[in-house]
């Protein structure tokens, strides 16, 4: 299986989850790490512009495809099995309860979510404190620039 990752370039081989540890996120409260991925190219560029001020043209980033072997310890979250705020703007607490919970219990390397932003795709979420982390390997890491009709207007 393959994921990709946006990043700014300096953090392009960093698989510590430490910017999700230091912002928190959707999946994820402040002081838990985790590694953000999507199923495709396209769906990773939604996620990041949905996040961007308007005007704002996000430079100095890479695309880094990972790749995973088809026997990584997997979870997935079905939608109808979800707390009926997990779509909410801003996020809601229960999600990160969930995402905070798969991390600390290590019992799977991935856990596949829906997507809020595009219905129907999954991100998936790496916890880089599984002991099976090392399976995670980065393929490619080349520089990615987003298409400016994004983000200005």
């Amino acid at each position: 299986m393959k994921l990709y990752r946006l990043t700014k370039s300096k953090y392009g081989r960093d698989l510590s989850g430490k910017g999700a540890e230091i912002g928190g996120g959707r999946w994820n409260s402040k002081g838990t790490p985790m590694i953000y991925t999507s199923q495709s190219i396209a769906l990773a560029t939604t996620e990041i512009a949905v996040h961007v001020p308007l005007g704002i043209l996000p430079k100095g980033y890479v695309v880094i495809t990972f790749e995973m072997p088809d026997l990584i310890i997997t979870e997935e979250l079905q939608e109808n099995k979800l707390p009926s705020d997990w779509k909410s703007i801003p996020h809601s607490h229960s999600t990160q309860i969930i995402g905070d919970k798969f991390i600390m219990s290590k019992k799977a390397v991935i856990l596949k979510v829906p997507s809020v932003v595009v219905q129907g795709d999954f991100n998936y979420l790496i916890n880089p404190n599984h002991h099976e982390i090392n399976k995670v390997s980065i393929v490619t890491i080349n520089r990615y620039e987003f298409d400016e009709r994004l983000f200005l207007r």
